[in-house]
């Protein structure tokens, strides 16, 4: 097998430029995790590149053909394919220490690949991936930016993210309609918020659900039993709060 053929329903698009993969691989601190996960591998053009750090490399594919095609062409990646959804993974019970995610993630799933981290910070160390640029303009935003979002407080709150660069439609196979960015999160010191995480989560997707009001009246459905601490945000909008003055906020309220 000398190709694998592009699956539109598994949102695949194999990057050819050799120097973005070899930016990409780099980009891992290997110092970090113990090993790393490749999500999505298709035929490796980022794959060759990471057998060349000093750890243990897997990846998980779910498209037969490109499990196939890697089993051919990198022996040594023998044991280490697993076949399967990355989002059903019990990453636990693969990797008892620290790892490293990266990938030429599907845009399709990016998002959810991102949650899916937040539930695992404890064990994933550190995220290095490619993205729609949008989806990572989005994560990596400061407070105060229109993109600021609900996925940008939540990620922020576990891990220190960096927007790295840019890449164009045309170093794809088939290229993708929209344009790309890769990013990094780093797994911060945070073990446990400063509130109750229900209710921080609760409080930062109500709050954004309706992000041209205030937060007076935005989070108007939650029961405010603090005004008088609550007073200083109540006439700004979600967008301008920190990851912090969230966790401030959370208290506020029952």
């Amino acid at each position: 097998m000398s190709k694998v053929r592009a699956k539109k329903h598994l949102g695949q698009h194999f990057l050819t430029d050799i120097e973005i993969a070899q930016n990409i691989a780099h980009s891992l601190d290997t110092s970090r995790h113990n090993s790393i996960l490749e999500v999505g591998p298709g035929m490796g053009v980022l794959t060759k590149y990471l057998l060349n750090l000093d750890s243990e490399v897997f990846v998980i594919e779910i498209d037969k053909e490109s499990v196939c095609y890697l089993k051919n062409h990198f022996p040594k990646l023998e044991n280490h394919i697993i076949e399967g959804d990355f989002l059903q993974l019990p990453i636990e019970e693969i990797f008892k220490d620290k790892v490293g995610i990266i990938g030429n993630f599907p845009y399709n799933i990016s998002s959810q690949i991102l949650f899916k981290a937040v539930d695992h910070k404890n064990t994933i160390s550190e995220i290095v991936g490619m993205f729609q640029k949008e989806v990572a303009e989005r994560v990596a935003s400061a407070p105060g930016k229109k993109v600021y979002g609900i996925i940008s407080v939540l990620l922020q709150c576990y891990y220190d993210i960096e927007y790295l660069f840019a890449v164009n439609e045309d170093v794809f196979d088939p290229p993708p309609k929209v344009k790309s960015a890769v990013i990094r999160l780093r797994r911060n010191q945070r073990e446990d918020l400063p509130c109750d995480e229900k209710k921080f989560i609760r409080t930062v997707k109500t709050a954004f659900s309706m992000r041209r009001k205030t937060l007076r009246n935005a989070l108007k459905s939650l029961n405010l039993v603090d005004e008088i601490k609550a007073k200083k945000f109540l006439d700004l909008r979600a967008e301008q709060l920190s990851v912090e003055d969230f966790f401030e906020l959370t208290d506020c309220f029952e």
